[in-house]
């Protein structure tokens, strides 16, 4: 598959804070996972993972600040690598959410 057909294939609607037709894939590679494991489909993750690399998705989301408990046992899963590994699992939220007090 060419560049062009992966990216034209992701859903626009998980970025509908950024001007799609601006965002540079290589460099903003962190951005681009983050939005497809929180907001995107399953052909999403397929073209994702088409695009990226499974290694290259394993380094940026082992390294993210932030994945819900359900993509973060998803990643591990996935990429068969213990929770304990994964930055969002060792780092306390600078902000409590209110119903888990």
């Amino acid at each position: 598959m060419t560049f062009l057909s992966i990216i034209m294939q992701i859903t626009r609607a998980i970025f509908w804070d950024t001007h799609y037709e601006s965002i540079h894939w290589d460099k903003n590679a962190s951005y681009v996972v983050d939005r497809v494991l929180h907001y995107g489909t399953l052909n999403d993750w397929h073209q994702v993972l088409a695009y990226y690399g499974r290694e290259k998705i394993k380094s940026i989301a082992t390294h993210l600040r932030y994945l819900d408990k359900r993509v973060l046992n998803y990643c591990a899963a996935f990429f068969n690598t213990p929770k304990e590994q994964f930055r969002c699992y060792n780092t306390e939220p600078s902000v409590q959410q209110l119903w888990n007090s």
